[in-house]
């Protein structure tokens, strides 16, 4: 599999927004059509009708009754959604043809999905993933995907501008950023850096690493597989397969299978 990091996407649009952004902030556009690129994904009054009736009707419902009713409904406005689904209270959805949720998932409240995009594919959601209350997958213009049984604690924020991948068995703590909407151009002093666009490369974190509460996790890096971040972390760089690593910005202090006697423990020494 090619390296999404090799070839970052770049954003050189006049005004360094992406092609979704200027449409929804055109001034000449309807109130209307906006909402729509914004919302739903589609134009057309048949696409609009159907996410107002499901959602006005299904999303902030609470209890069993919610519950039984997102279940029912929710089918109709995702790509894919499987077998025993949970769908918390006033949950947030953007693009929602564009998301798909295997079985087992559930998503906590006020969660939000949001898939918008001019070209991407979306957000998918493997098995027996949680998603915790409040916590954020924002796509823009980018593709999303949680593997199978991994967790995502409350209030995390998760963004992809290109790919953003996490494994298999992955636990993230509460209050982690997955910050994979790229970095701003800031090479001239001329205009506003909002107007020198963005350089996205993407992350991947590897199946069964453990990210530790309030963790930064930032654009370009790969965090390997069995790996753990400790709490508040910023990750600026790579994390090989079994590290340890802490600190702002993150170093690595340890190799787990030194624990077993098979690897030597790697110390940070802040030269590689």
């Amino acid at each position: 599999m090619t390296d999404p990091t090799l070839h970052p996407k770049e954003y050189g649009t006049p005004d360094g927004r992406t092609a979704l952004q200027s449409k929804v902030t055109d001034a000449n556009g309807s109130a209307l059509a906006t909402y729509q690129d914004l919302v739903i994904g589609r134009r057309g009054y048949g696409a609009l009708l159907k996410y107002e009736i499901i959602v006005t009707f299904a999303a902030l419902v609470p209890g069993a009754l919610g519950l039984l009713l997102r279940r029912l409904l929710y089918r109709g406005l995702f790509r894919h959604m499987g077998k025993n689904v949970v769908i918390g209270q006033g949950v947030t959805l953007r693009h929602p043809h564009k998301i798909s949720i295997d079985d087992g998932v559930l998503i906590d409240d006020y969660a939000v999905l949001d898939a918008k995009g001019e070209r991407n594919e979306g957000i998918h959601i493997g098995r027996n993933v949680m998603i915790g209350r409040n916590s954020i997958l924002s796509c823009k213009d980018g593709d999303l995907s949680i593997g199978d049984n991994s967790n995502i604690a409350m209030n995390c924020v998760i963004q992809s501008g290109r790919t953003v991948r996490i494994g298999k068995n992955v636990l993230m703590a509460a209050y982690c950023y997955v910050v994979g909407g790229g970095d701003h151009r800031a090479d001239r002093t001329d205009i506003p850096i909002i107007q020198q666009g963005q350089i996205i490369r993407g992350i991947t974190i590897g199946d069964g690493a453990w990210i530790g509460a309030g963790t930064s996790v930032m654009d370009g890096v790969n965090v390997g597989r069995d790996a753990i971040v400790g709490a508040g972390a910023v990750v600026t760089r790579d994390v090989p397969d079994f590290a340890v690593a802490v600190g702002v910005p993150a170093q690595v202090t340890a190799d787990r299978r030194a624990r077993s006697g098979r690897t030597p423990v790697r110390r940070a020494t802040g030269s590689d």
